[in-house]
C-alpha cells in the first residue's frame, strides 16, 4: 500500500498524506483551549513520544489551563526513536532478535539494525530523511509538493486536478491515467528531479506513475475559479494492495500509521481515498428493514459476490430519514447491476444507465410489475427462475388474506444466484453504451 491524492478538481490545502502540522492558537479566548488537544488520538501511554517531538505544543500546555496532558510534561524526554533528538536508552522500542538468518545478514546487531529500519519506527526516520521539495511554493497561497525517494510517499498542497477528460479501464492502476495539465500546482516545479525518481515505477511501490504529468500552472486555480470541487479536509490516498485478507490489511493500517508519524498528524478528522482506476462492475443490493421479504442469506451472497476481483459490491437501504432522495438517486445512477426483492425500491430502477440490469431477486407471483418497468425503461430485466433453489421461511402469513408469498423472508441457493449476476455482468460487458466496453480491430 502507498500514500496519495484524488477527488474533484481541486484538492485545496490538501495533504497527500495526512494533515500539515497542527499549530497552537496564537492569542488564546478566555475559558477555552490553546489548542485543538482532541486532535491527537493517541493512546495517553503514547502522548509523552507526541510531545517531545512537538515541543511547541508541550509549551502551550504548560500555559494552558485546560491541557489534559499536564501529567505527561515531566516524561519529555520519551521518543519514538526517529527524531534527531531521541536519546538511544529513551526510544520507544527495541528489536530483539534472538538468531541470525544468513541468507539476510551476519550478526544479530545488523539483523536489529534491518528490522528497525524495515519494519519500525526506523523505516519512518528514513522517509523523513529522503524528503524533497519537487514544487516550491513562492506565496503563501501557492501549492507544494513534497516526496520521499523514489516517490513512495508524497504530500501536497493545493492540488490540482482535472478529471473532465479522464478515461478508466480494467487496469487497477492505470499508469497514463493524468495527461499533462491534468495534474499540478502553481510553484516552481523541479522537473528535472521528479523525471530522475521513476526507478520503482510500479503501481504498489511509487506513485510516479501518477506524478510524472505533474504540470507547474500559470495560474492559481481558487482565485481564477477554475475549479467545481474544493476539499479543504486533509486527505489520504491510498493504494490497497488487495482487500480479501487479514495480511493485506494489517499491512495496510501498518503503511496509515507509519504515514502519521512522517506526516507529524495523528487527527482523524480526514478524508481516506481509496485509488484504483479500473472499470469494474458496480453491483449495488438493495437491503429491505421491512417485516417481509428480507434477504435471510444476504450477507452469504455478498461474500460470494466479493470473489469476483471485477466486480464492487454495495449494499443499501433506501430509507428516506437516514438516506435523502438525491443521494438515493446518486446511488442508483452510479450502478451497473440493481438487485433487489420485490418491493417499491425496485423502482428505482428508472435512474440506472443504460447499460445496466435490474435483478429482481424474487417477484414473489408479482411478474409483471419491474419486468414491464424495466421494459419502459429500457433496460435489461432478469428475476429467479428455479423454484427449487429459493427457500421460503414460511408460506407467509398476510394479516387478513391468509398464506401469500409476499409476506415472508427468503434464502437463495448461493451457485444459482452467481450464475444469474454473472449474466447480469455479461449483459453490462456487451452493452455498446457500456464506457469501459474495450475496442477491437476487426479484420
Amino acid at each position: 500500500m502507498l500514500m496519495l491524492l484524488i477527488l474533484g478538481v481541486l484538492l485545496h490545502g490538501v495533504s497527500l498524506s495526512g494533515q500539515e502540522e497542527a499549530s497552537p492558537k496564537a492569542d488564546g479566548i478566555p475559558g477555552e483551549p490553546l489548542f485543538n488537544y482532541a486532535s491527537i488520538r493517541l493512546p495517553q501511554e503514547h502522548i509523552p513520544f507526541f510531545l517531545h517531538n512537538n515541543r511547541h505544543v508541550a509549551t502551550v500546555c504548560k500555559k494552558d489551563s485546560h491541557c489534559p496532558y499536564k501529567k505527561h510534561l515531566e516524561n519529555l524526554k520519551f521518543c519514538w526513536g526517529y527524531e534527531k533528538s531521541c536519546k538511544p536508552e529513551f526510544r520507544f522500542g527495541y528489536p530483539l532478535c534472538t538468531y541470525v538468518d544468513m541468507g539476510w545478514t551476519d550478526t544479530l546487531e545488523s539483523a536489529q539494525d534491518i528490522f528497525w529500519k524495515q519494519a519500525d519506527f526506523g523505516y519512518a526516520g528514513e522517509r523523513l530523511e529522503e524528503l524533497h521539495v519537487l514544487c516550491q511554493p513562492e506565496e503563501t497561497n501557492d501549492s507544494s509538493l513534497v516526496c520521499s525517494r523514489y516517490l513512495q510517499y508524497c504530500r501536497a498542497t493545493n492540488l490540482y486536478l482535472d478529471l473532465r477528460n479522464i478515461k478508466r479501464d480494467h487496469d487497477r492502476f492505470k499508469e497514463d491515467f493524468f495527461q499533462s495539465g491534468e495534474i499540478g500546482g502553481h510553484c516552481t516545479l523541479d522537473i528535472r528531479t521528479l523525471m530522475s525518481q521513476g526507478q520503482r515505477k510500479s503501481p504498489l511501490q511509487s506513485w510516479f506513475a501518477e506524478l510524472q504529468s505533474y504540470t507547474q500552472l500559470a495560474f492559481r486555480p481558487i482565485e481564477t475559479a477554475e475549479c467545481d470541487v474544493v476539499i479543504e479536509k486533509p486527505t489520504y490516498f491510498m493504494k490497497l494492495d488487495a482487500g480479501v485478507n487479514m495480511y493485506h490489511h494489517f499491512c495496510d493500517f501498518i503503511n496509515l500509521y507509519i504515514t502519521q508519524h512522517v506526516n507529524n498528524s495523528f487527527s482523524t478528522d480526514v478524508y481516506i481515498v481509496m485509488w484504483d482506476t479500473d472499470g469494474r462492475i458496480r453491483v449495488t443490493i438493495l437491503a429491505r428493514s421491512t417485516e417481509y421479504r428480507k434477504i435471510l442469506n444476504q450477507n452469504e451472497l455478498v461474500n460470494a459476490l466479493k470473489t469476483v476481483s471485477t466486480l464492487e459490491v454495495r449494499i443499501v437501504d433506501y430509507k428516506y430519514k437516514e438516506l435523502g432522495f438525491l443521494d438515493q438517486l446518486r446511488i442508483s445512477h452510479n450502478t451497473d447491476i440493481f438487485i433487489g426483492m420485490h418491493g417499491a425500491g425496485l423502482t428505482h430502477l428508472l435512474f440506472l444507465p443504460d447499460w445496466a440490469a435490474v435483478f429482481e431477486l424474487y417477484n414473489c407471483g408479482d411478474e409483471r410489475c419491474y419486468l414491464d418497468l424495466a421494459r419502459l425503461r429500457g433496460i435489461h430485466y432478469i428475476t429467479w427462475r428455479r423454484q427449487n433453489k429459493v427457500f421460503p421461511q414460511d408460506k407467509g402469513h398476510h394479516p387478513t388474506l391468509g398464506e401469500h408469498p409476499k409476506f415472508t423472508n427468503y434464502s437463495f441457493d448461493v451457485e444459482e444466484f452467481m450464475y444469474l449476476v454473472l449474466q447480469a455482468a455479461d449483459h453490462v460487458l456487451q452493452h455498446p453504451k457500456w464506457p469501459f466496453k474495450k475496442k477491437r480491430d476487426e479484420l
